[in-house]
């Protein structure tokens, strides 16, 4: 990928964006934070515009069955809630389009982002809720069970797990918390560690040790799954590339991914803070950035959560700010 270059329109350059337009507050992403953020905004009378992203809804219409946010007792599927979040959010006014940004240009007081390399927008304020993206193995039976026995978040589905055996993939932090967390729900936890160590945390490494229906499988590479309406095992191959390699075969009801998420920051990078990973550093106890009128909400600032509540309070909080930071301004 090339290093990302911000729109110079004050040059002779070519430019291919076809229209600019300036509106009060840009909302970046459809997901809870985001709509959340909207609803806030809306009531608050800063004319909202979001741009749901590639994405609309978020990674939360993927998940199929969603049990735990509060107000759905009986539960609900993703895409259902998130199109609840979406009306409510244009019952106050906010706008809300198909589109994807592009490019950021932060520098001298300007905030402006080009959606689909066509259209600039210059905002007063802009809440970036653009997520983080699950990494996954690639293979194809991963899309294959998607919302059938693939997932990426322990606390969001090990719920559905509880008394099954499942297995979860990576050796690192997450991947050990994930597995004692499944633990407390699951009959059996397998780890699919793929060397014949674990990258967590002494701590974390105690707790998963110290855990006895966790069965840690060292040197094994998932490579493939099985099952007819759901997954019901899954394929190794165990010291992949030396003699003694071998393709082992285990019965499993959940496959849970546990090796990251990439946060969907990049075209903000030359502008804003982040960590070493990419998530954007807030001002604690705020949704602020480093960049005065810009705010950020839910995954894409949140390394530890990831929940679909915790998003949408932040998004409230990014609101919160931004029309005080606009308000100050008067």
């Amino acid at each position: 990928m090339e290093p990302f270059k911000p729109l110079d329109l004050n040059n002779n350059e070519k430019s291919d964006i076809e229209s600019t337009e300036k509106i009060r507050c840009l909302i970046l992403g459809s997901g809870p934070a985001g709509y959340t953020a909207a609803i806030y905004a809306a009531r608050a009378n800063l004319k909202p515009v979001v741009y749901t992203g590639l994405q609309m809804g978020g990674q939360l219409t993927t998940t199929t069955e969603v049990e735990n946010y509060p107000g759905y007792p009986k539960g609900i599927t993703g895409p259902e809630m998130m199109e609840d979040f979406k009306i409510q959010a244009e019952r106050f006014g906010t706008e809300v389009r198909f589109g994807i940004a592009t490019n950021a240009d932060f520098t001298g007081g300007n905030l402006k982002v080009t959606i689909d390399d066509k259209k600039l927008i210059e905002a007063d304020a802009v809440i970036i809720a653009t997520g983080a993206t699950a990494k996954y193995l690639g293979l194809e039976a991963e899309k294959r069970y998607t919302g059938m026995g693939v997932s990426a978040c322990a606390t969001c589905d090990g719920f559905f797990y509880r008394q099954k055996d499942v297995a979860v993939v990576g050796g690192g932090d997450t991947a050990a918390e994930e597995a004692t967390y499944l633990a407390g729900l699951c009959n059996k936890v397998y780890m699919i560690v793929r060397r014949d160590v674990l990258r967590a945390s002494k701590a974390m490494q105690k707790k998963v040790f110290d855990t006895a229906n966790i069965e840690i499988l060292w040197e094994h590479q998932a490579v493939d799954l099985y099952g007819e309406n759901g997954v019901e095992g899954v394929v190794l191959v165990r010291k992949k590339g030396t003699p003694g390699e071998e393709t082992v075969r285990i019965k499993i009801d959940g496959f849970f991914l546990a090796i990251g998420h990439t946060p969907n920051s990049e075209i903000f990078r030359d502008y804003i803070e982040t960590d070493s990973v990419g998530y954007i550093k807030t001002v604690p106890g705020s949704t602020r950035t480093n960049v005065p009128g810009v705010f950020a909400a839910g995954d894409v600032q949140d390394p530890h959560y990831r929940q679909a509540v915790t998003a949408a309070g932040s998004g409230c909080m990014a609101a919160i700010d931004a029309e005080r930071y606009l308000s100050d301004k008067r």
